[in-house]
């Protein structure tokens, strides 16, 4: 069982820095510094930077590293250099109660695009379960919102509105929430119904809204598909989209980029999850091409477990012979035993970021006493995925939604969190050229401050484009060699530091 670090101990993380020609002609004079033996080859010089597995790591709030001089035989082109951090993503800032304050239970995201974003759950009290039986009576009254060109009224919450749909009779179930800066929020009514409380996740596709609860709870993805999110009134419901052989469900819904929909699913079988705060060390992964049926298995995005004994064992689940006796006959499962105990992890919630997936999640250690937001990573949505950190406590239920050029990590809980992205600011970079094959460098770009930037991918909810941290060489007179250097400052207010993962050098 591998251990698991918490966001304060973790965050000395990795740093490798790869520089490569990714022209084909130029593949056998490809420059890359990228596993451990190569940095050991490659660095000239460095200070407050520690090279393990593979990764230079900066040791100190300021760091600098210097690269050999890469030599040609014939005289060379540089276009420009892209910088790539670590996946790992730990710049997350606490950021209050995200969204509207009387939103209940788990919350679900979705972002539509540039200025329409949107939050959904059950209509109360809210996460902060303040008691509002005693408070005098609110009256209405009409109102106007930059944005929103339907009638509008004043609600007894602070930059919340009620739109026509919001006025609907209740169902019990999620209802919808829109917002166009993540301030202000207007409220459109139910988009479930009551037996459909246990809503767990939403995508977005052409014009239609895909919204998956269990029934019963932790069992069997159904889901609607609603072709207006304002009118008040819950969409088509299409019934179980997948018929999950296992236990536990509480999925997660991404779209690639090919218009594919994938589940990540909990599945009990190899845990106690009553004991483990229902989530399990093993999930399911499965795709589908209109996110409604013909959903098929992969192999598990994530597996976790330890060691099977032979031996099984039961639990009891409080909801499912209540909710759907017609499928459920008992409330009592079956489960592999493994020692020792495992972490578990389920709730899952997805996002990609220029093609890196991330599953967020609760974080169950083994003791199960200390929860938070857990996730993993993969350059790929089928392939296994690796662990990143965790953050906060208690109980989660997480989601994540890209706005207002930020990524919003909402909980169940009082504490949410934001992030500029997985790249950390902090990085200088120059680049020099040696123009008369003396094996020195002649001429220096400036120092120049890099980042990397995100935008919404027209047509998906949760697909994000990466447009890398890039300098631009075509300045440069051509030469015979190259050489860059790079200073790395924490200028972070949490413990993450500027992790680089990649450099490219291309050549004209």
């Amino acid at each position: 069982m591998k251990s698991r670090r918490s966001l304060s101990t973790f965050l000395t993380a990795s740093l490798i820095v790869m520089v490569c020609c990714p022209n084909p002609a130029m593949s056998d004079e490809a420059w890359r510094i990228e596993t451990q033996e190569e940095w050991t080859a490659g660095l000239k010089s460095s200070t407050d930077i520690k090279v393990e597995n593979g990764q230079a790591v900066p040791t100190a709030k300021h760091a600098t590293l210097k690269s050999e001089l890469k030599s040609f035989p014939t005289k060379q082109s540089a276009k420009s250099i892209v910088v790539t951090q670590s996946a790992d993503w730990l710049n997350w800032e606490p950021a209050g109660n995200l969204g509207p304050v009387n939103l209940g239970d788990a919350p679900v995201m979705l972002s539509l695009g540039p200025n329409d974003y949107w939050m959904f759950g059950r209509y109360g009290n809210g996460r902060n379960r303040k008691d509002r039986s005693k408070e005098t009576p609110f009256q209405p009254e009409p109102a106007t919102l930059d944005g929103f060109e339907m009638p509008l009224t004043t609600t007894p919450f602070a930059n919340q509105y009620d739109a026509p749909g919001g006025l609907k009779k209740r169902l019990g179930g999620y209802h919808a929430w829109q917002s166009r800066d993540m301030v202000n929020w207007v409220h459109h009514g139910p988009i479930t119904e009551g037996f459909a409380k246990w809503m767990t996740t939403a995508e977005f596709a052409d014009g239609k809204a895909y919204f998956y609860y269990d029934f019963p709870n932790d069992q069997d993805p159904h889901v609607y598909v609603d072709s207006d999110l304002f009118d008040g009134v819950p969409g088509e419901n299409k019934g179980m989209a997948y018929d999950d052989p296992t236990h536990g469900s509480d999925c997660a819904i991404i779209r690639d980029l090919d218009g594919r929909f994938h589940l990540i699913l909990e599945d009990w079988s190899p845990i106690n999850a009553q004991k483990h705060a229902w989530d399990s060390p093993l999930a399911v992964h499965a795709v589908s091409p209109d996110g409604v049926q013909d959903f098929k298995a992969l192999s598990p995005p994530i597996d976790e477990r330890t060691k099977p004994t032979g031996k099984i064992g039961t639990y009891k689940h409080p909801h499912w012979l209540k909710e759907n006796p017609e499928r459920f006959k008992t409330n009592i499962a079956k489960y592999q035993i493994h020692e020792p105990e495992q972490d578990a992890y389920g709730d899952w919630a997805a996002i990609s970021i220029g093609g890196q997936y991330y599953l967020f999640c609760d974080y169950d250690p083994e003791d199960s006493k200390s929860m938070s937001v857990g996730w993993f990573t993969s350059k790929s949505i089928d392939e296994p995925f690796t662990w990143c950190c965790n953050i906060g406590k208690g109980h989660p239920d997480p989601d994540i939604m890209f706005a207002e050029g930020k990524f919003y990590l909402a909980t169940q809980q009082a504490m949410d969190f934001v992030s500029d992205g997985p790249w950390v600011d902090g990085v200088q970079i120059r680049v020099g050229v040696d123009i008369d094959q003396d094996q020195s460098i002649d001429q220096w770009t400036e120092w120049t401050t890099i980042k990397e930037s995100y935008d919404h991918v027209p047509g998906f909810a949760k697909q994000v484009s990466r447009t890398p941290a890039e300098l631009d060489l075509s300045g440069l007179p051509d030469g015979f060699g190259f050489q860059f250097e790079i200073k790395l400052e924490d200028t972070t207010d949490n413990e993450s530091k500027p992790v680089l993962e990649s450099v490219e050098l291309t050549l004209n």
